[in-house]
């Protein structure tokens, strides 16, 4: 999708040419009426929106969703408020963001960086064909990191690939109702899609958690010197063996979730 020379920072502007002048999406829908009417409204008039989102490039959204994102979600509330991570889905529908910055998004990786994942998955999803989806989602099946979701019954933990199958196989996801995909099955029968392989995945799960240990490691370091000057002693391999175990146990829920799903065909 070729990007317009200028960014308008007038919503209204680009909701009232709902594509007549503007490009359409890949997946060939106009992002302006990608996201129901109703929640679009609400998403414009919300102050979140009208206070940060206001003429955003793709540089400003990373510290966007770094500072304001802690949880993924549509609406929730009485009022049906939109969440941060639902207006910065709909600036991105205004932007457009190039598949080289969205693929920028999708890899950087750390528990600082894991809502921007989110984002840029859920772009994806809503604005890219079949085939480009899966090849872009599917690696992330293999992300077992903690998520928050907000919706109308409150906060709920979830985890990434939970939340990437949801992309995958619903098609109504954070309040927003997503184009019918066909399976992955059927991409397949026509020679679109090879059968998943995971060794991908499992060198980018490995880059990731060597990344993640040498960040614990310089906490423990930091908390162990606080505390012998405190008291002499210290606890951090406790606390190290604790969130171990933490890790541990939600990831073999993640994997028993995973392929009581739809596992991997190699």
């Amino acid at each position: 999708m070729s990007k317009p020379d200028t960014i308008y920072a007038d919503e209204r502007r680009f909701l009232d040419e709902r594509g007549s002048n503007g490009p359409l999406a890949p997946n060939g829908l106009n992002p302006a009426t990608i996201m129901e009417k109703a929640v679009r409204e609400r998403i414009i008039d919300s102050y979140f929106y009208k206070e940060q989102c206001f003429a955003l490039n793709e540089a400003d959204i990373v510290d966007r969703v770094v500072e304001y994102v802690q949880f993924v979600g549509g609406t929730y509330g009485v009022t049906q408020k939109p969440t941060p991570f639902l207006c910065l889905a709909f600036k991105l529908l205004q932007l457009a963001p190039s598949d080289a910055v969205l693929t920028e998004y999708m890899q950087l990786g750390g528990e600082h960086f894991k809502y921007l994942r989110a984002l840029a998955c859920f772009y994806v999803r809503m604005t890219r064909p079949a085939k480009q989806c899966y090849q872009l989602l599917e690696p992330f099946l293999e992300d077992y990191r903690k998520l928050k979701r907000k919706g109308r019954n409150g906060t709920v933990l979830t985890y990434m690939d939970e939340f990437v199958d949801d992309l995958l196989v619903k098609e109504r996801v954070c309040g927003t109702s997503l184009w019918k995909m066909p399976k992955r099955e059927v991409l397949e029968d026509m020679d679109e899609l090879e059968p998943r392989s995971t060794s991908d995945v499992e060198a980018m799960l490995e880059e990731e958690e060597e990344e993640k240990s040498d960040e614990e490691k310089e906490g423990m370091d930091v908390d162990s010197s606080r505390s012998r000057s405190a008291s002499g002693l210290s606890d951090s391999p406790r606390k190290s063996r604790s969130r171990s175990y933490s890790r541990s146990r939600s990831r073999s829920r993640s994997n028993s979730r995973s392929r009581s799903r739809s596992p991997p065909r190699s």
